[in-house]
């Protein structure tokens, strides 16, 4: 990495976080991420007995933050949820409002959340070490939320048993994602023009 990466010396790419970007263009931004989202919520793996499923949507939705920035990160999400209502864009191709009550709900519930956190942290320095900490800090949001709303809706008898079926059992997938979106987004900005 050169050291006009380290220095977080802006890229081309990050035009897409300007709020000075055509609104044209920031419209078809938003509307290609909601868009990758609901591809990569297809790469689903369901455990037997795991309430939440294994998917790749998350890398998405943390690069919504890192691409987009707080505002169209958010409306992106934002956008992924709504189409979700009609279209198949939900984990394994499921659709409708059912999805927003029940165990991964307060995953999605949190997308928009995420997106906006992660492209908070990332507005004045956007160096690998500062995405990575904050997608760290979109994790543990998506988590805590995730969590709660999984607590009451399996109804686990235990705070302890929520927090592994909802958290312990998918950090490595996560760590993994978080190095995907993150190298991903450094070597984006870095072929972009980033010198």
């Amino acid at each position: 990495m050169s050291a006009a990466a380290l220095a977080g010396t802006p890229a081309s790419l990050d035009r897409l976080r300007s709020a000075d970007l055509p609104l044209g263009l920031q419209a078809a931004a938003i509307t290609a991420t909601a868009l990758l989202t609901g591809l990569l919520a297809q790469a689903e793996i369901q455990v037997y007995l795991w309430e939440v499923p294994l998917t790749l949507q998350t890398v998405a939705v943390y690069g919504s933050g890192l691409l987009l920035g707080r505002r169209n990160g958010a409306l992106a999400m934002g956008l992924y949820l709504l189409l979700g209502l009609v279209l198949p864009f939900y984990a394994g191709g499921a659709s409708g409002a059912a999805h927003l009550v029940g165990p991964s709900a307060g995953y999605l519930l949190a997308f928009p959340l995420v997106s906006f956190l992660v492209g908070d942290l990332t507005e004045r320095r956007r160096t690998f070490g500062r995405s990575i900490l904050a997608l760290a800090a979109g994790s543990a949001l998506l988590f805590a939320c995730g969590v709660t709303v999984l607590h009451v809706v399996a109804g686990h008898e235990t705070w302890g048993e929520s927090v592994v079926n909802g958290w312990l059992r998918f950090v490595p997938w996560d760590l993994a994602k978080i190095t995907l979106a993150g190298a991903g987004y450094a070597i984006a900005r870095r072929l972009s023009g980033e010198a």
